[in-house]
């Protein structure tokens, strides 16, 4: 046995022996939180909303109560006794070499790369993929915090150039540069008020398009409306100030657009996206024809396209209609009707969630009860055969230009950083290109898949991830983790994080919820809108299987999500707060009657409703977290966590979910707030940032629930 093994034999062992769980966390006395004679009418329904003043977060007074919230929650976390041994041991566990799947752009190949604890990962290439030559892009000099980042990649197509974004402190608002990747040195160009947009090189290399909003009053960047999307093209160098719009539509200003060329040069292709998850409008025209009308590949809104490949006008997408587990169609942009498309792919049982294609060979990926299957297919003849994989668990990369006979993948589970591969499409085989080296055993631990059924009868997957040895016994430390929400999957992927708690004896649980994409837009579609109870249902169907099946009981039972999993925790401890020991309440959407009003989201709208719609509000004011606590309960000891910075999620939602928690609360656990600086919704977040975060979060939890 290794020493790792021994190490985690042992803290398995002295976790299994430990008596039961003692309260390691005592109530504590909240500042005083000031309250407004604040209240709405909804359509008849008068709503208060004593703590709308915390929206403003440039006022004095907001910064006060952040200052005596981080007080407050310092204090009782420093005194956590687990706080600095964790901090040691996810410094060791992240202390190791790792890439990114490497992507070729003509002769160079490009990835990223991290030596361990380096606050941002770097841009290296090379000529051949995980042999770096240089050094390209550099985070770590940008600033001395770390908080300044990399955001999105644009290369052209021979590798010559790279368009990149960099964004502050965690905000979405990005600046896009351009680097000469051959000589290293930085163009002039500059691109401001850049978001959700990743730069789109014409194939002659002589310019980009992108897509931007308004320019934001200074100090108005987390309260922008985020409409008027443009998409505009740059022309090297010309000033920003000149470069023309090429798509904007003022009659629908919640609109969204992306613009990028097809590699053979011929074609613009326009995705526009609005209010709704999981459905796009398709246009094209000509590239070299910018006064040429658009043509409506898909214009009807009931359905995801996204773009594959073409050969001139004809063009394959990867699509939902008629599909909800996606299928490949071709379509000829002379005779785009609907009834006139091709199945190049047929739907199977299976969710197809990625195509790309090198040549004639579509490479597939498809989730099977939320893991990854990959196929390669014949274009012309549809025929598939699969490609093997190392078990259950995730892949991502396969990036790459058609004429490319070669690609890279990763392939990653939850315990397991996993490795990266190299395809030779020619004959399907795989040659490992790197695999990291982490400080434990990945052999110690083990994944399964249950199924537990929901209070409608809904089946429902959940993937446990523990100990090999490690049987039930009623007391496991448990943590669940959940999304579930805008046909995002979630599957095994590696996170640190994890390990402390698997050596010490606990379990991880996460579940394929509805709201999510792992078995089709009918699966997302059951947990949206009206339906959205089903995945708070879900969850906590989850949680009572846990305990009923001898894992853990509500004592040692951990929530936690983030963003829109933040919402699924709001919501579930609201509604059942005997249920769990602790909840961690990440960035979360937590005022479902407002959060339509800030940055980016009236874009939710489409998945969760809008309280100004009287048919929409009844079922957003039912399990709206912050409009659903009732004062004199006892609640379980919450983490709330936030950033200064989270322009997509504002801090807002959190500030006011936690004053009124802490009204609420009637037993002893503590409900506290921590509020990261210089850090916004998670992206481009430094590593020390990451691993203080998480030891927070682990020994917070492990006081909550008792374990030693």
């Amino acid at each position: 046995m290794s020493h790792r093994s021994r190490r985690a034999s042992l803290l398995l062992l002295i976790a299994a022996c430990a008596a039961p769980a003692v309260p390691m966390l005592w109530k504590v006395r909240y500042p005083h939180t000031a309250t407004v004679p604040q209240s709405d009418d909804y359509h008849g329904t008068i709503v208060a909303d004593p703590y709308r003043w915390l929206e403003d977060d440039n006022s004095p007074q907001t910064a006060a109560w952040i200052a005596e919230q981080d007080a407050l929650t310092e204090s009782v976390l420093s005194r956590l006794p687990e706080r600095e041994a964790l901090t040691s041991r996810l410094t060791e566990l992240w202390n190791y070499t790792r890439i990114s799947a490497p992507t070729r752009h003509g002769s160079l190949w490009s990835w990223t790369r991290n030596d361990g604890l380096q606050p941002q990962s770097v841009t290296v290439v090379g000529s051949e993929p995980g042999v770096e030559s240089r050094v390209l892009l550099d985070p770590n000099t940008w600033s001395t915090d770390g908080t300044v980042a990399l955001g999105a990649e644009g290369w052209t197509p021979d590798g010559h150039l790279l368009a990149y974004a960099v964004t502050e402190a965690g905000s979405d608002w990005q600046v896009i540069r351009v680097k000469d990747a051959v000589s290293g040195s930085d163009l002039p160009d500059l691109i401001e008020h850049v978001k959700f947009s990743v730069p789109a090189w014409r194939p002659d290399g002589k310019g980009f398009y992108y897509s931007r909003y308004p320019t934001p009053a200074p100090g108005e960047e987390l309260s922008a409306s985020n409409h008027d999307m443009e998409v505009r093209y740059h022309a090297l160098g010309t000033p920003q100030t000149a470069d023309p719009i090429v798509h904007s539509d003022s009659a629908h200003p919640q609109w969204n657009f992306s613009a990028s060329p097809t590699e053979d040069g011929r074609w613009l292709v326009l995705s526009t996206t609005r209010a709704a998850a999981g459905r796009n409008l398709i246009h094209v025209r000509p590239l070299d024809e910018p006064g040429a009308a658009l043509v409506a590949l898909d214009d009807s809104w009931d359905a995801r396209l996204s773009y594959v490949g073409n050969d001139g006008p004809l063009f394959w997408f990867l699509t939902t209609w008629q599909a909800p587990r996606g299928r490949v169609v071709e379509i000829d942009a002379r005779d785009p009707v609907r009834s006139r498309w091709k199945t190049v792919v047929a739907e199977t049982d299976a969710t197809l969630s990625d195509a790309r294609l090198f040549g004639d060979t579509l490479v597939l990926t498809r989730m099977r009860d939320a893991h990854d299957v990959v196929t390669l297919a014949d274009l012309r003849t549809g025929g598939e055969e699969p490609l093997p994989l190392p078990g259950i668990g995730s892949v991502s990369g396969f990036g790459g230009g058609r004429t490319d006979g070669e690609t890279c993948f990763s392939f990653t589970s939850f315990t397991d950083p996993g490795a990266i591969w190299r395809l030779d499409l020619a004959d399907a085989r795989t040659t490992p290109v790197f695999r990291p080296e982490v400080a434990f055993d990945p052999a110690d631990y083990v994944t399964e898949q249950v199924w537990f059924t929901s209070k409608d009868g809904t089946r429902v997957p959940m993937f446990l991830v523990h100990a090999r040895d490690l049987s039930p016994d009623g007391a496991r430390p448990v943590t669940l983790y959940g999304y579930g929400g805008f046909d995002v999957s979630l599957q095994p992927a590696f996170n640190v994080a994890l390990i402390p708690l698997l050596e010490r004896g606990g379990l991880y649980a996460q579940p394929s919820l509805r709201g999510g994409g792992e078995y089709g837009e009918a699966w997302h579609e059951a947990g949206m809108l009206a339906l959205k109870q089903n995945v708070f249902d879900d969850f906590l169907a989850a949680a009572q299987w846990l305990i009923d099946s001898g894992w853990t009981s509500p004592k040692r039972l951990a929530i936690s999500g983030r963003s829109n999993g933040g919402l699924l925790v709001g919501a579930a401890l609201t509604q059942r707060p005997e249920l769990f020991g602790c909840a961690l309440v990440g960035v979360g959407v937590l005022d479902m009657l407002r959060y339509h009003r800030f940055t980016i989201g009236w874009a939710w709208t489409g998945e969760y409703g809008s309280a100004e719609d009287p048919a929409q509000f009844p079922f957003l004011a039912a399990y709206s977290p912050l409009h659903n606590l009732k004062p004199g309960t006892a609640y379980p000891a919450t983490l709330i966590l936030t950033a200064d910075h989270d322009d997509r999620v504002v801090p807002a939602h959190s500030f006011k979910f936690a004053a009124a928690l802490q009204a609420a609360q009637a037993g002893d656990a503590p409900v506290l707030i921590r509020i990261e600086t210089r850090a916004g919704h998670g992206s481009g977040k430094p590593l020390a940032k990451r691993i203080s975060e998480a030891a927070d979060s682990l020994a917070f939890q492990w006081a909550a629930l008792g374990v030693r």
